[in-house]
């Protein structure tokens, strides 16, 4: 895969994945009363934690498209993963059917690409600069 290539994959795949978190945090930090209703009464987590957890989505995704030192981007990735599995989880915990968290393994798929793409490209950068 060329550095072209790989750099045009990173941003899309990248971008894509941190407007999908962005967008999905939105009525976390508002308040809103769809994540309400999902988060705090059909999974059963407090409903102090929605908000948090919007905002967390929203720094991460900030850090994945900021220029940023990696070791906050490690992070950011991290994060990100102890979210999509942690909702995975639950899903499984409540005896949900594999439809119902099925969007979210594609996701960790999703991530994980991305995540790939982010150290391929930082070695390939890392080579022209020698």
């Amino acid at each position: 895969m060329s550095p072209k290539t790989t750099n045009i994959l990173y941003w899309t795949i990248t971008g894509l994945f941190s407007i999908f978190m962005i967008f999905s945090s939105i009525d976390n930090v508002t308040g809103g009363e769809q994540s309400r209703q999902f988060i705090h009464e059909y999974m059963g987590y407090p409903e102090y934690f929605i908000p948090w957890l919007g905002w967390a989505k929203i720094i991460g995704a900030i850090a994945l498209l900021s220029p940023l030192p990696a070791q906050v981007k490690e992070w950011a990735y991290f994060g990100f993963l102890i979210d999509l599995v942690t909702a995975i989880y639950s899903f499984i915990a409540l005896g949900s059917e594999p439809s119902g968290y099925a969007l979210m393994l594609l996701f960790v798929a999703v991530l994980a690409f991305a995540y790939f793409l982010y150290h391929k490209r930082r070695r390939m950068i890392g080579a022209q600069t020698r």
